[in-house]
């Protein structure tokens, strides 16, 4: 059959629905550009919001016609209400095992783990994912190696929450040997040849560094880090490794102390922003040349910071909302993802009164879009007239569109540029949402 895969939700459903078209594929399916062309419609659901839930069905509905499969993050009950209209729920055989068909041949979704144990009181991940389980870090090297070898021009690690990634950890504690591979030599030494065998869980950390050693020219980055998790050896290694993207997502969530704790994040606003310092700081501290007119000159930001905040908490009053306001403006993010609340069935905050009106979510999303277009604006300004490494994407007619190392939209004049390389630009335009430059060849 010819199939479509609508995918809804974070970069793990875009990694789940690429392991669904390799077992789509491996059935003798066919991939289609076009959804009205398919004969099987696939929707892979995100069940943060409830919004994203009716959408997700709306494609359902929508396709009825068709042969339908649902996926993702689903709760049972949701799992039933589908069940009950003939609608298939896809099961993955081996979450970890399974192959994807890559939709991009130069950046790459790694899983490294699944589940989350914290249980946030908005969130439903861990009833639809269920608790935390890593991957072997064995598994994770061999298939950035392969990764890397085929081309691959950037590794993006996936987890529900990254900074709990231990080796091991609900997986049979099978002892990381090294048998030659000279990646694992920081991090083991002594032994015949100076290594040994590793019986301790590698920490995420560790997993970090153990990447960043692999040969090759390619970036490692990482989403998503819980602020509660982020250590000090973690910022550390993030500075220190320089295949690490000066990029970090930390989510906020809230701006105000009370709502974070109805919330479930275990951390406070001033925790929150003594992280964001000292990973700057560090940083700015490990990677000098980020402060070169070489780069991004003097002044220029050492580390771009992107954040989530939801609007319309249950009980969020005006001044709590000021106060995440606040924080936007203290921080400075060069980029925010905000959503307005919606209660899902099992989560603890489904038993709240959703008593923020639907007008007024609006208008404090709009508010924190507004405060964010400016700051991202002044932001991007600091990168005119410096030069910064870009991931080329994709060639449009007479240009090239790719991300700089610091995560941010650039557009290039096509000249020579090809899909999958990595130059260096000059900037010369800003706006708040992409960047403009020229190709300054090394």
């Amino acid at each position: 059959m010819k199939y479509f895969i609508f995918t809804y939700g974070c970069q793990m459903n875009h990694s789940d629905s690429e392991k669904i078209a390799t077992q789509l594929k491996n059935s003798g399916h066919r991939l289609v550009k076009d959804a009205a062309k398919a004969d099987l419609i696939v929707v892979n659901f995100c069940s943060v919001r409830q919004g994203a839930v009716h959408r997700a069905l709306a494609q359902l509905h929508k396709y009825k016609n068709k042969q339908l499969v649902a996926a993702g993050c689903l709760l049972a009950s949701d799992q039933k209400k589908l069940a009950a209209k003939h609608i298939a729920i896809w099961h993955p055989d081996d979450y970890f095992t399974a192959a994807p068909l890559r939709q991009n041949r130069f950046s790459a979704f790694v899983p490294i783990m699944t589940g989350c144990n914290n249980f946030c009181s908005y969130c439903a991940v861990p009833f639809t994912r269920g608790r935390e389980k890593s991957r072997l870090a064995e598994a994770i090297l061999t298939e950035i190696k392969k990764l890397l070898k085929s081309g691959v021009k950037e590794i993006i690690l996936l987890g529900q929450n990254v900074n709990s990634y231990k080796d091991g950890t609900s997986n049979p504690p099978t002892p990381l040997c090294v048998r030659g591979a000279s990646e694992f030599t920081p991090l083991v030494k002594g032994g015949a040849g100076g290594l040994k065998k590793i019986t301790q869980p590698i920490d995420f950390s560790e997993l970090l560094r153990l990447i960043n050693a692999l040969p090759g020219n390619f970036w490692l980055s990482f989403i998503s880090s819980h602020p509660k998790d982020l250590s000090d050896k973690m910022i550390k290694t993030m500075a220190e490794c320089k295949k690490i993207t000066p990029y970090l997502h930390l989510p906020a969530q809230s701006g105000d102390d009370k709502i974070l704790r109805a919330m479930r994040r275990y951390y406070t606003v001033a925790h929150y922003k003594k992280l964001v310092k000292k990973a700057r700081a560090t940083f700015s501290q490990h990677r000098p040349d980020w402060f070169t007119r070489r780069s991004l000159g003097e002044g220029g930001p050492p580390l771009a910071i992107s954040t989530d905040i939801i609007v319309g908490f249950p009980g969020e009053t005006a001044g709590q909302f000021q106060n995440t306001l606040k924080l936007v403006q203290d921080v400075k993010f060069d980029m925010i993802y905000f959503a307005r609340y919606s209660p899902r069935p099992g989560t603890a905050a489904a038993k709240l009164k959703d008593d923020i009106a639907p007008d007024e979510k609006i208008r404090r999303a709009q508010a924190i879009n507004s405060l964010l277009k400016e700051q991202s604006l002044n932001i991007n300004k600091k990168y005119i007239n410096r030069e910064i490494d870009v991931l080329i994407e994709r060639i449009e007619g007479q240009f090239a569109f790719g991300k700089t190392i610091t995560n941010k939209a650039i557009k290039l004049p096509r000249r020579n540029l090809k899909a999958g390389q990595i130059t260096r630009a000059k900037i010369t335009v800003a706006t708040a949402w992409h960047l403009e430059g020229l190709e300054k060849p090394r």
